[in-house]
């Protein structure tokens, strides 16, 4: 195939709507808008949290062995930050026993040794021992310098497990679109096509980025903490556990109420790209008949609802900090008062309490983390829904293993009482028959919303007929590989595609192995050589992304000298010259009667004087053929090709 998939409306009544979309700025539900300022409803309706997480997840177990590796160091990293209070709690203790035991007269009896200090070791007239409290805070620094290196390890790992993930997420969605039906495209808005492939897997990996390492780290600190706090003491452990169970209510009632919003502002974005997307594509129309007073007035009502949706969404999830800070100061105030009344009793330690209390903030700050980064994960997980909905979109049917790639090269292409409609209570096309024969040039002229283009969308198998069959040279086209038949058609559309490249690129598309003179022999066949020369750098010249350095004739002799390389055995023309002036329009036809050479042409056309000299003029009407025949016999019978012929050519009688 010489261009990307056609015309991918639904019949020429879906053509140049940009127009018509103005007039219903609100979309009704379940259908995507058209033109500048249309675009799809917004769905309120998500995925559960839960699943969409564990499936988001679970698309990192190709890098189970590096992930394992991330939980091992994440453990012993863990696990020596956590002993490192308790280490640094047995020098508190040495200071301690210093202190006391230097005003403690040498000789004093254990038992006469206030409660608070009697059995911690306090040896009478002996004070602080320097040297053995400073080879425990060498053993702490040793001890928290490998948890820091162990944790940058942890990171770079978990760095690279989210990256490939993230990669492969983007390589799937970018295959699946390579499978999808055409009628995806038709329906879906490309703003809001490109948000999910774009900005939702952009959100995606910011979230894994930011919030994976934390929320492991994190839940890993809260188990080991929450066993040393139970070998220091119980008791304070319990206390501190009360926190849990309220923490945990409170952040789930709040993820509650934000889940919904969070799904809302990804879909409000989405729509709000749409609708930017459309109205500069459509900006000149927009201009031209005056709306942009209304385009901007629909702009700012949906930035309006994004506003509301995303600052609901934050305000909401973000009620979960404060309020799991509270919680936190609230428990470190009870830790205070029972672990002095334990101290001041002898049950403990001062260096155990002390200890106790820093693994109090190690507890609590950990679960404070988890609930700052809930959003974060909120909002990663609605547009993980977004992009999983993407990927489960029904795909394209695949073909058979078994089928073969014939040659086509007579090109006899034969519609066998096809019938055919995009919406079940829409007929279109019903038991449609005709034969065109190898070499023949074959036009097809009808009103708008004709079923003209559904016409080639069929043979190229954009579409699949609902009865009957398409046969090319006598074999049936979905007996066929869809890649083998379109690689042998070539198609020049009425709206030019071309790619940022030079115009040697451009026409190469269609056939990457074309040598240089290859791509010379086309353009000069196509009258692309009579216009490359004036160019500063010929055909090194490099074509914006619109196309906007070359006229219109221009861009559209490239696309005719692209399908001219391919060489197809069937060629497809869909209102190739309509948008040229008509100096131009003789040379796109003169390329166009060279490309047509020896090969099945199908010629769309609302022009007549571009397809006089056709071998079949087709009539088109409700998706029936209602006449045939030569542009001579045609207008001899009084029928609906000559009343086509008469409004375009007649005098108006004055």
């Amino acid at each position: 195939m010489s261009v990307p998939p056609a015309d991918t409306s639904k019949g020429e009544n879906h053509k140049g709507k940009a127009l018509e979309a103005t007039e219903r700025i609100e979309a009704p539900v379940g259908g995507p808008g058209r033109g500048p300022m249309g675009g799809g409803m917004v769905g309120q309706k998500a995925m559960t949290f839960g699943p969409s997480a564990k499936r988001l997840a679970a698309r990192m177990r190709p890098d189970r062995s590096r992930a394992l590796a991330v939980v091992g160091l994440g453990v012993v990293s863990v696990v020596l930050m956590s002993t490192g209070p308790r280490i640094l709690g047995h020098a508190t203790d040495l200071v301690f026993r210093g202190f006391i035991g230097r005003q403690v007269p040498v000789g004093t009896p254990q038992s006469e040794l206030p409660d608070a200090v009697r059995g911690q070791g306090v040896v009478p007239g002996q004070g602080v021992d320097f040297t053995a409290v400073g080879n425990v805070l060498l053993l702490v620094l040793a001890v928290y310098a490998a948890a820091s290196l162990l944790g940058w390890l942890q990171g770079y790992l978990l760095n690279g497990v989210v990256q490939n993930t993230v990669y492969r997420m983007r390589a799937d969605v970018e295959e699946k679109i390579n499978r999808l039906p055409l009628g995806y495209f038709d329906r879906s808005p490309r703003g809001e096509l490109l948000s999910r492939v774009t900005n939702d897997i952009d959100n995606v990996s910011q979230t894994l980025q930011q919030t994976m390492s934390q929320l492991l780290t994190s839940l890993m600190t809260v188990i080991a903490v929450l066993g040393m706090m139970f070998w220091i003491s119980p008791l304070l452990a319990l206390v501190a556990l009360v926190s849990v169970p309220v923490s945990l209510l409170v952040t789930r009632a709040i993820m509650k109420r934000s889940q919904g919003q969070f799904v809302a502002q990804w879909r409000r974005t989405g729509k709000l790209n749409a609708l930017v997307e459309e109205s500069f594509s459509g900006h000149a129309l927009v201009k031209v008949f005056g709306r942009q007073g209304e385009v901007e007035r629909t702009f700012a009502e949906e930035n309006d609802e994004l506003y509301r949706v995303s600052f609901g969404a934050q305000f909401v999830s973000g009620l979960i900090m404060p309020a799991m800070m509270f919680i936190g100061n609230v428990n470190y105030v009870v830790i205070a008062v029972v672990g002095a009344l334990r101290v001041s009793s002898g049950s403990l330690s001062l260096g155990d309490v002390q200890a106790f209390v820093q693994y109090t903030r190690q507890f609590t700050q950990p679960l404070t983390t988890v609930a700052s980064m809930m959003n974060l994960l909120q909002s990663g997980v609605a547009s993980a829904e977004r992009v999983f909905e993407l990927l489960d979109a029904p795909e394209e049917p695949a073909d058979p293993a078994a089928l073969t790639t014939p040659a086509l090269r007579r090109g006899e292409v034969a519609f066998e009482a096809v019938s055919f409609r995009y919406d079940e209570d829409r007929p279109l096309i019903d038991d449609l028959s005709l034969v065109a024969r190898p070499g023949q040039t074959v036009a097809i002229v009808g009103p708008t919303g004709a079923g003209k283009t559904t016409l080639v969308n069929l043979v190229m198998r954009f579409y699949d007929v609902d009865a009957g069959r398409i046969t090319i040279d006598g074999v049936d086209i979905t007996a066929m590989p869809r890649s083998a038949l379109r690689g042998q058609i070539g198609m020049v559309l009425q709206d030019t595609w071309l790619f940022e490249g030079t115009i040697h690129d451009n026409i190469a598309y269609g056939r990457p192995d074309a040598s240089h003179e290859d791509v010379l022999e086309a353009a000069r066949a196509t009258f692309v050589e009579r216009f490359v020369h004036s160019l500063p750098d010929g055909y090194d010249t490099v074509i914006d992304e619109e196309g906007s350095n070359l006229s219109a004739g221009e861009r559209q002799l490239v696309t005719i000298a692209r399908a001219f390389l391919t060489d197809p055995a069937l060629l497809i023309l869909d209102e190739a010259t309509s948008s040229v002036d008509t100096r131009t329009e003789l040379l796109v036809q003169h390329a166009m009667a060279a490309l047509r050479t020896d090969r099945t042409s199908f010629v769309i056309a609302h022009r007549l004087s571009t397809i006089r000299d056709a071998d079949l003029i087709l009539v088109m009407e409700d998706g029936a053929i209602v006449e045939q025949g030569t542009h001579d016999e045609l207008l001899e019978r009084p029928g609906a090709y000559a009343r086509l012929y008469q409004s375009q050519f007649a005098a108006v009688a004055t």
